[in-house]
């Protein structure tokens, strides 16, 4: 999705696809299949190029210090490990007294009775989209956490079950030179640990809870010295507190709605922060934007670009966005978004059209 503004602009792009024919590869002509963990193939793709970004967390931090002896990478190596590295991150976000649930990184069931049950388990590394997370609440249930820690080589987390209402997202773009763009914050829903659907800006948000928790964003943003997005994810606990669940230093889910709802979208503010361009408006163009993801069905039926006729005649303004993915149980294959001024409206549209692709709704609708 970086490659539609790139376009725009007249920014030649170059990719490392891990495969033939995956979503960027398909509009990004200029692309080579490898290995991202190969340091001798990131120095093949980055040849020539002004910079580098990414769309994932998971190139080895070595690899990305390697890189930037010769280029600049954005967000660089010390600032990305915060995102790479939940006991890393934190470790930090205790010391600067940024408000975060307890936490304790763990090695035996023992020590996780220890720091309290229920807890959450997090591998401290590679998880994404509910990958990597586990809800326990006794020692038994603690098996298979380690066992997947100790596949992959890192530790486990454990973090307290927090009480909260509601998941909200703060986003910024930071540029090398200092700029800061705050987009307001968004509600997200999550889905099977997915993120499924994000209402901008977050309904009923108490205003100073909104400025605190762009507050923290910005402050994050600035110290740990982000270049491009920041997404902070965050728990709006039932006691009126916000709280850092997690960071990603790239354009992130919680902010697609940007694409159709913001005057600067998230992967122009990205690009333009990684050329040290100036940021744009990160202003909302509509007092409400819902994205609803797009998520295959258990049962692998459903619908994409055959869905187009009934979904476009229904809602003229409906904006569809499809990845160029086949079908796959829980996996996210596109997104819709709606703006306008009504809420119940937008939802409403919003939720009949991925359903609709998803096929949940069979072959009738209104």
């Amino acid at each position: 999705m970086l490659a539609e503004p790139a376009a725009a602009m007249g920014v030649p792009l170059r990719l490392l696809a891990e495969a033939e024919g995956v979503s960027a590869a398909q509009v990004v002509p200029d692309h080579l299949v490898g290995d991202y963990t190969d340091l001798d193939t990131l120095r093949e793709v980055v040849a020539g190029c002004a910079a580098v970004t990414f769309d994932h967390e998971h190139v080895p931090t070595e690899h990305l210090e390697a890189l930037q002896q010769t280029l600049p990478v954005h967000p660089g190596p010390a600032a990305l490990v915060h995102a790479q590295d939940k006991a890393v991150m934190r470790e930090r976000l205790g010391a600067m007294g940024v408000p975060c649930p307890r936490s304790a990184v763990v090695a035996t069931p023992g020590e996780v009775e220890a720091f309290g049950f229920p807890c959450v388990l997090k591998t401290t590394r590679g998880g994404y989209d509910g990958k990597g997370v586990w809800f326990v609440s006794g020692p038994d249930e603690c098996a298979e956490a380690f066992a997947a820690a100790e596949r992959a080589g890192v530790r486990v987390l454990a973090e307290e079950a927090v009480d909260f209402r509601r998941e909200l997202s703060a986003q910024v773009a930071r540029s090398p030179s200092g700029q800061v763009a705050a987009y307001p914050v968004v509600q997200s829903t999550q889905l099977d640990g997915i993120c499924h659907e994000v209402v901008a800006p977050a309904p009923d948000l108490d205003p100073d809870l909104a400025l605190e928790a762009q507050r923290i964003a910005m402050r994050l943003a600035q110290e740990l010295g982000v270049t491009g997005m920041l997404a902070v994810e965050l728990f709006e606990t039932t006691d009126g507190r916000v709280l850092v669940n997690e960071l990603a230093m790239r354009p992130h889910n919680s902010g697609h709605w940007t694409q159709d709802g913001a005057v600067t979208s998230q992967f122009e503010n990205h690009l333009r922060a990684v050329l040290d361009l100036p940021l744009g408006s990160p202003e909302a163009r509509a007092p409400w934007t819902v994205m609803v993801n797009v998520l295959g069905a258990e049962d692998e039926t459903g619908r994409l670009y055959d869905g187009y006729p009934h979904a476009l005649a229904r809602d003229p303004r409906l904006r569809v966005h499809l990845y160029g993915k086949s079908l796959r149980p829980g996996r996210k294959v596109g997104h819709v978004n709606v703006y306008g001024d009504d809420l119940d409206d937008c939802l409403e549209r919003a939720r009949h059209a991925a359903a609709w692709f998803r096929g949940d709704l069979g072959e009738d609708s209104e």
